[in-house]
């Protein structure tokens, strides 16, 4: 189990190593990290718009359709 003073061993390793500039640094990306986060699961809840059906001119589709009303409309 870890007690105070081994987090505060680590802790001051870790200054040691990495210097208060860049902790404080990083510890700063990860709490952009987790707003950008929160923003991007708040921004899934609006539903999307659902895009209308496009009709490209000359298609397989329209054809096909074309066919079937010329077979209803000659009986």
């Amino acid at each position: 189990m870890l007690s105070w003073t081994h987090i505060l061993v680590v802790v001051a390793v870790v200054v040691l190593l990495f210097g208060r500039g860049k902790v404080s640094d990083l510890m700063g990306d990860v709490a952009k990290g987790i707003k950008s986060f929160k923003k991007g699961l708040a921004d899934d809840d609006v539903p999307a718009a659902k895009p209308e059906p496009r009709i490209i001119e000359g298609s397989a589709t329209q054809e096909a359709d074309a066919r079937a009303k010329d077979k209803t409309a000659n009986g």
